[in-house]
């Protein structure tokens, strides 16, 4: 047995069937879209939000498709048996998702085309369709057709010497349906043209041409007219836009390999090639040529999303940037400095974190005394080793140069470098390429287990002893996502919290059994049990007459065993608060089983990210803050941290920023029924209360007048 697992009371269960206490998590996730996509639908959003909320949709489902459809259709292949904890088989699974998103997707294009556009329009905001070029704007495109793109564009013709060519995941293509002979008397009457992926989906158009300050043309439209100069003599008698998703999970063997940064890359090469799961293709393509596609990709017509409109809507978000309209996106704002920090003269973060902890919350707080934790790290002559995890961290950030920097000043620097972060393989790949370079020391960390935890430790010396530093968070190390993602970070140098992080170190560096841990829960050691363990404690303290109260915040609860405990404690009278952001299987507000369960999503401005977990226990009022959700993935296949708020004041912060006001809130809050269908919350005028608006005043340092 582990030596840290707690002992845990036994929990009861409900008397109710299984499958009828769990909902299943692939329609959970689309529920979670349909959030996303309201955002979009809200005309109270600004518009050129409402743009971007559409295109996070369509980033979610490919995303979806490529790893949770994908995961179906494989079970369904294999015809693997049983069913998942819902009581669904992989098949009705399937069945269910795909008739629920393509609901979806019929209802985000009918956004697009019917009000998006038309409101872009009366901003002076237009993308131009072939049909309404006007000669000026045509001979213009021309250019740049001759220009830039037909010198990169490689038609291929369909014959047996040039069989259908290898696409690329999510990549633009055009199926071009021919008539006549070419110079080699050939008739193939197919070809196929690749849109090279290097070129923006859309082409701002200058305004002396389109007669408007933003006018943009689609590179589908630019193709599409001109595709008959790649076949001189021919006649083009249908051009189809299409894209085919991919399965893009990677497989590396582990009884095979010998070093998983060159094994991984090997497999990243391929994950553009894995078996296509979805194809999408206009709605004005042929039925001809769709059975064509379906059958070279072999799909059938239940993968089949024909759209009107773009194909890839995801790349549409570059436009956001590119139009300089304050008054059309959210205020702009600064990031406050900590509380404690601003009150301090000293420039020194670590004599700013001994005077006391340093609680941080993202975005309405600036991310960079996180950076400058490290940047002094390097440049001070006292710190001698550094050393820190790594999830995502993004292809360009000062953080990890800031590391880069340390190892070349000699200092002992060591990172745990996740390298199978879903889509960031090869960011972090590159990254331990350079750490490894500059002799730092580069760790993959435990092969079967996913490092997930978020934390760095800085050792330095001090009047003539090594003292430690640490931060932990809930969110990565990445400047970019810190901006637009809610997270909290702790800066502190409570000594048996550094103890616990420098253990937790060595487990991931070196061999050996893992030690009893004073103030941490660990993944995949004790945080399942203690979480389990907090829940029973709840339901004693209920059953003595006690008050009793669960709050916790996080992206995903799913995992079965905590559900039922959670149901348990609804059982015996402890009052129930979940704040769960995507896929939630537990049916709250069920009789006989969860009436004392409240589960609410907020969806808004900023993505909810923080895991927070709050257990009333006799008035002790315990808050932990973690890297991890309550799914199976995090509690037994991942390393993750869960860490508590020691310090009255801070854990009052955390409490008052971090979960009062998401209880509160009645603009962005969505409420869960027992079916997994969520409504929104209505507000009066004069009773609007959105929590993430309310932070932002409260946190930030200065907001949109100022910054201009």
């Amino acid at each position: 047995m582990i030596n840290n697992e707690p002992e845990m009371a036994p929990v009861a269960k409900p008397e109710m069937p299984a499958a009828k206490q769990f909902l299943n998590r692939e329609l959970s996730q689309i529920e979670f879209n349909r959030r996303v996509l309201a955002q979009a639908e809200n005309e109270e959003t600004p518009l050129l939000e409402r743009l971007r909320f559409i295109c996070i949709v369509s980033s979610n489902l490919d995303e979806f498709f490529e790893v949770r459809v994908a995961g179906l259709k494989e079970q369904i292949k294999l015809d693997a048996p049983g069913s998942g904890a819902d009581g669904m088989a992989p098949g009705q699974a399937f069945e269910r998702v795909s008739e629920q998103v393509r609901e979806l997707v019929s209802r985000q294009y009918q956004l697009l085309n019917d009000n998006i556009l038309p409101a872009l329009v009366e901003q002076g905001i237009c993308f131009l369709r072939r049909d309404s070029w006007n000669d000026g704007q045509r001979e213009w495109i021309r250019d740049f057709f001759f220009r830039e793109l037909m010198p990169m564009l490689t038609p291929i013709g369909l014959d047996p010497f040039h069989p259908f060519p290898r696409i690329l995941n999510k990549s633009l293509n055009f199926a071009v349906a021919l008539e006549g002979k070419d110079a080699f008397g050939r008739n193939s009457g197919v070809a196929i043209v690749q849109a090279p992926r290097i070129l923006p989906r859309v082409i701002r158009l200058p305004k002396e041409i389109s007669g408007s300050p933003y006018s943009f043309v689609f590179l589908s439209s630019i193709i599409h007219a001109h595709v008959g100069e790649l076949f001189t003599g021919m006649r083009v008698v249908g051009c189809y836009q299409f894209r085919v998703t991919r399965n893009s999970d990677l497989f590396v063997d582990e009884e095979e390999i010998k070093n998983l940064r060159i094994a991984l890359q090997g497999e990243l090469s391929q994950r553009h090639l894995g078996n296509a799961v979805r194809l999408e293709v206009a709605d004005s393509c042929s039925q001809q040529m769709v059975e064509f596609l379906l059958g070279q990709f072999s799909l059938g017509n239940e993968d089949l999303f024909q759209v009107n409109g773009p194909v890839n809507l995801v790349r549409l978000i570059q436009v956001f940037d590119l139009i300089d309209r304050p008054d059309l996106k959210f205020p702009r704002f600064i990031p406050g400095l900590p509380f404690f920090s601003q009150k301090k003269k000293a420039h020194n973060i670590f004599e700013l974190i001994s005077k006391g902890d340093i609680l941080l919350h993202h975005p309405y707080q600036s991310f960079q005394p996180v950076i400058e934790f490290i940047q002094q790290a390097y440049a001070d002559p006292d710190v001698i080793a550094v050393k820190q995890t790594v999830y995502r961290t993004g292809s360009d950030s000062t953080l990890m140069e800031a590391l880069v920097a340390a190892a070349r000043l000699g200092k002992e620097v060591t990172v745990v470098v996740e390298l199978l972060a879903r889509f960031d393989e090869e960011a972090n790949i590159n990254w331990a390429k350079r750490l490894e370079e500059v002799g730092a020391h580069v760790i993959y960390g435990v092969f079967g287990h996913k490092t997930h935890c978020k934390m760095a430790m800085i050792v330095r010396r001090e009047a003539g002893q090594l003292k430690r530093y640490v931060h932990l968070g809930t969110g990565n190390y990445h400047p970019g996502t810190a901006r637009v993602y809610t997270d909290f970070g702790l800066l502190t140098c409570h000594e048996e919290i550094c103890t616990d992080v420098s253990e937790v170190f060595l487990q991931l560096t070196g061999l050996g059994k893992a030690s009893k841990l004073k103030h941490l829960w660990q993944s995949p050691f004790s945080l399942h049990g203690q979480i389990l363990n907090s829940i029973q404690q709840e339901i004693k303290h209920a059953n003595a007459g006690e008050p009793a109260a669960i709050i916790a915040k996080m992206n995903a609860l799913l995992e079965p065993s905590v559900i039922q405990a959670l149901y348990a404690a609804s059982g015996a009278g402890v009052k129930i608060d979940l704040i769960v952001r995507g896929a939630c299987a537990l049916r709250p507000g069920v009789p006989g089983l969860s009436e004392n369960i409240r589960v609410r999503s907020i969806v808004g401005r900023f993505l909810e990210h923080t895991r927070i977990f709050y257990f009333l226990n006799a008035k002790q009022h315990n808050v932990y803050l973690a890297s991890a959700d309550w799914m199976y993935r995090n509690f037994f296949r991942r390393v993750e941290i869960c860490f508590p708020v020691l310090d009255p004041r801070l854990k009052k912060r955390v409490i008052l920023e971090g979960l009062k006001p998401y209880l509160r809130d009645n603009v962005q809050a969505w409420e869960m029924n027992g079916d997994g269908h969520y409504k929104r919350k209505s507000a009066r005028k004069n009773n609007r209360f959105s929590a993430q608006e309310v932070l932002l005043e409260k946190l930030a340092a200065v907001k949109q007048d100022a910054v201009e």
